[in-house]
């Protein structure tokens, strides 16, 4: 499995660096390059049951000698026809001239591709084709995999063919303890590779998931086990000057009492000489930023210095923002370092940080991962707050940590989450629920409709534009026809082996352009995970600022910035998201004076169904963890492991899972973490388990550019 990708057959330097970009090093890196779907080829039907929608896969005999045509100077056409019981089709083949001593009258193939049809007369235009041969079987599931530049679908799935034969005398031997899985019902880890990739049926295909997603969730369980016991020996320097009176008193509000109780438990922890390691988990809106602020103060008043880490350059200058007008009556001073400011700017900031001299230190710092940067160390460092963790890898994590060596740390989540699956993702940290929202805070009215309500709708949109306020339109996808290349994903298959079928995904981009010619008076944007950072910061500045009245985008601003002006949240596909996912879309309005309303578009709108009841929960219900608990049960843990929607804004160290996000059965996740701590009782450095410790290394491991 560690074998080098450039072992393999025909892989040299250019193709060795291609693979590269997709994170793939390694025979056994290949072999966890997933498909991200799957074309159903075995679905044969004949050519007069085609319906026109979608790429369907046929048996049809050559009936004409091919010939081939220049066309537009250099480029080239290759005609032929093909029959079956069912009608003629004409086939076309662009710049494939070669092809002509392929397709022999009389030899029958299998084609996959869209079939058009006028009249009585069909044809299909380059598409998929495989030899057939009635005493040879072709898999009915084809995979379709992640590309880069320089990578084909023909050459990956050879050189994954090939990858599964070096690593066959690695796969004999099984990682998972055998009780265990027996125990779990699952397939050998072997036949879970070979199914992925290659799949003899949708029954194999569900074994092989589950199998993986079980190793996913082990692994990860193992290693935040192993984090657990080791955490709880780390020193820090106790912070024991608790009063925040101080900082209550100037609030124009009094604290919740969830507020109160979790910033008791973070005084309590600070004041140990054991570094505190505490996750705070709360709603939108519901204070974590005031408790940040009275551990920091606990900090600053121990003598300490405090610093807090953001995601976004944006993020950071609203949790600058907040902070300075709480601390700034207190005669406290606060700091900023992100990436966009000059070298002299910075370096005053390092300066401030890392004085011995108590009056020049700076003793609270906001930033972004400027504040790992070489420069950056702490003089008397006391507490780390990062907000929203599930966006930063282990290594920047890590670094931070170092240059406050024997400091305190808080995380913030506002991703509410289940109890029992926070205790079980976040093994390594004490959790905290802020789970009462301020008085006051006004309800965002939701509502769940079909197509039928777009023209009531898009009047809805111009009618709260026109009286000043800004609309928020999420769409699933970034790209137009996104998952239109495949028929089928790995989320598409459920435990049994069945096949769910969905409505087409609505994509920002095409979607914005749309929205630009319907409302050519008002200014569309639109936003993404595929934008640089720079460009996505520009674009939620502008729409803070009010140049901009419609946001199209994907779940990229479930983590985002107050838009006080923005009252109207539009979901489309609605029924493609978790609940919680939803409920964090809907927090993004109604964080101002206006009246605000959160709109759910889905073809589930009506009629009976689980994606149905689904929504209606959301139009029902307000509360982040009731919702939770009811995602969790409905959709399991999968929509609790994703980033933010866009694969991109994935942080570089970060423990990657791979097909866990696709988890709809809460109990694989339990059951695995249940079987971890059961081993990690018994041996808890995984002595007796090498292969075990090697795979927790690799998900864990902080090195840069280390796949994980």
């Amino acid at each position: 499995m560690d074998t080098r990708i450039k072992k393999l057959y025909g892989v040299g330097d250019v193709r060795a660096a291609a693979y590269a970009r997709l994170g793939v090093a390694t025979v056994g890196d290949l072999l966890r390059h997933y498909p991200r779907g799957y074309e159903d080829r075995g679905d044969i039907r004949l050519l007069s049951e085609c319906d026109g929608v979608g790429k369907s896969a046929h048996l049809l005999t050559v009936a004409t000698e091919p010939k081939s045509a220049r066309i537009r100077g250099r480029m080239s056409m290759l005609k032929f026809r093909a029959y079956d019981d069912g009608g003629l089709c004409e086939i076309t083949f662009f710049n494939q001239e070669y092809l002509k001593n392929v397709f022999t009258p009389g030899a029958t193939f299998r084609f996959y591709g869209r079939v058009e049809k006028k009249g009585n007369r069909y044809s299909m235009t380059s598409p998929a084709y495989e030899p057939y041969r009635e005493d040879a079987q072709l898999p009915p599931l084809v995979s379709i995999y992640p590309l880069t530049e320089g990578i084909s679908q023909k050459q990956i799935a050879k050189d994954m063919k090939a990858a599964m034969t070096i690593a066959s005398l690695s796969l004999a031997e099984d990682p998972l303890p055998e009780e265990i899985r027996r125990r779990q019902g699952l397939c050998l880890e072997a036949y879970a590779l070979r199914n992925i990739h290659s799949p003899d049926s949708f029954s194999a295909l569900a074994a092989a998931k589950k199998r993986l997603i079980f190793d996913e969730f082990f692994t990860f369980a193992l290693g935040l086990s192993m984090a657990g016991r080791r955490s709880t020996h780390t020193s820090a320097v106790p912070c024991t000057a608790g009063d925040i009176s101080r900082l209550t008193a100037s609030l124009p509000y009094a604290l919740t009492g969830a507020q109160n109780r979790v910033i008791s438990e973070i005084r309590a922890d600070m004041a140990k000489d054991c570094a505190m390691n505490r996750l705070v988990v709360g709603d939108v809106g519901c204070g974590k930023t005031v408790c940040a602020a009275a551990a920091m103060l606990i900090a600053v008043q121990s003598g300490r210095q405090a610093a807090l880490m953001a995601p976004t350059e944006i993020l950071a200058r609203q949790h600058f923002a907040d902070l300075s007008a709480l601390f700034s009556p207190l005669g406290i001073r606060c700091e900023l370092l992100v990436g966009a400011m000059s070298a002299a700017e910075k370096r005053k900031v390092y300066e401030g940080l890392s004085a011995e001299d108590e009056v020049k230190r700076i003793p609270i710092v906001v930033g972004t991962q400027a504040l790992l940067s070489e420069g950056v160390s702490f003089a008397c460092p006391g507490l780390v707050v990062t907000d929203e963790q599930h966006r930063f890898g282990v290594r920047q994590r890590a670094v931070l940590a170092g240059k406050n060596d024997l400091s305190h740390t808080l995380v913030m989540s506002a991703t509410p989450i289940p109890r029992s699956l926070a205790l079980a993702l976040y093994g390594e940290l004490d959790v905290s629920t802020i789970d009462e929202m301020p008085a006051g805070r006004q309800r965002v009215d939701t509502f769940v409709v079909d197509e039928s309500y777009r023209k009531r709708l898009d009047q809805f949109i111009l009618k709260q534009v026109a009286e000043g306020g800004q609309v928020y339109i999420v769409c699933p996808a970034v790209e137009e026809n996104e998952d239109e290349e495949t028929d089928l994903s790995l989320s598409d298959i459920d435990g049994e082996g069945n096949r769910r079928q969905r409505a087409p995904l609505k994509s920002a981009v095409k979607y914005a352009e749309e929205l630009g010619e319907r409302f050519s008076d008002l200014s569309v944007a639109f936003l993404h995970g595929r934008l640089k950072s720079k460009e996505k910061d520009a674009v939620m500045r502008d729409f803070v600022a009010g140049k901009i009245d419609i946001l199209v985008s994907t779940t990229v601003i479930e983590v985002g910035v107050n838009v006080p002006n923005a009252n109207l949240m539009i979901v489309e596909n609605a029924d493609r998201f978790g609940l919680s996912q939803l409920h964090q879309l809907r927090g993004r309005v109604g964080r101002g004076m206006r009246k605000s309303y959160c709109v759910l578009v889905s073809e589930s709108a009506t009629g009976e169904s689980t994606a149905h009841d689904r929504l209606v929960t959301m139009r029902d219900c307000y509360d982040g963890f009731s919702i939770a608990e009811r995602d969790l049960e409905m959709r399991g843990p999968g929509d609790f492991l994703r980033s933010t929607g866009d694969a991109s804004v994935r942080q570089s160290g970060g423990v990657r899972f791979r097909l866990a996000e696709l988890c709809d059965d809460t109990g694989l996740l339990k059951k695995a973490f249940a079987e971890a701590k059961q081993l990690i009782d018994t041996d808890p450095e995984l002595r007796e388990f090498p292969m075990l410790a090697h795979r927790v290394a690799q998900m864990f491991t902080p090195e840069e550019g280390t796949m994980n």
